[in-house]
């Protein structure tokens, strides 16, 4: 049976292109283990990549991978001041991502740096019946598992769970409710 894989991005590229632009982001994380709260504001930048983009090639590449499979691409900058530092100094990153459909819910993401450790990482996704975007990532010493939802076309609800791989322990939960700038949307 053949799979149509261009077909099957039509629903990823769509909770990806709802997501494009400007989020201000309001985050609070729950450090279960050292039972501390951090809360943290940032701006994130979500931008569509061209497969030909050299980031992207260079990603494909580490994961033995070519263009020509199918592809979304994107990348995400942000800037973060949190209240867990004394200082407030501006913390900033970016992360390339590659979405790689299996079939039209599901597929894999790859990663230039991991979410819950700054390694490169692979990661399962899926849009559930809600229309909610799921990534697991199973890392070296943990577990990562994230869910995105739009609760309105300009804002977005994020919520994580960071598990100790060894014995499934809840080491860190966070939620981050995400408003779209739309001062810079255009016409």
């Amino acid at each position: 049976m053949k799979i149509n894989l261009t077909k099957n991005l039509i629903i990823i590229n769509q909770f990806i292109t709802k997501s494009l632009g400007e989020w201000k982001c309001i985050r609070s994380t729950h450090s279960l283990a050292f039972q501390e709260v951090e809360n943290s504001t940032s701006k994130i930048l979500i931008k569509k990549l061209e497969i030909k983009n050299e980031n992207v090639v260079k990603l494909l590449k580490k994961y033995n991978f070519s263009s020509k499979h199918s592809i979304v691409a994107l990348s995400i900058t942000w800037q973060a001041i949190s209240d867990w530092e004394m200082d407030q100094k501006i913390e900033e990153d970016k992360n390339i991502l590659l979405f790689l459909p299996k079939d039209k819910n599901k597929g894999i993401v790859l990663r230039n740096k991991g979410y819950a450790e700054s390694i490169i990482s692979s990661s399962e996704y899926l849009i559930d019946e809600n229309g909610a975007l799921n990534i697991k990532t199973v890392y070296g010493s943990t577990i990562s598992e994230e869910r995105i939802c739009f609760l309105s076309t300009h804002i977005r609800s994020r919520y994580s769970v960071i598990r100790n791989k060894e014995n499934n322990t809840v080491i860190q939960t966070s939620h981050t409710s995400e408003i779209r700038n739309i001062s810079i949307l255009k016409d």
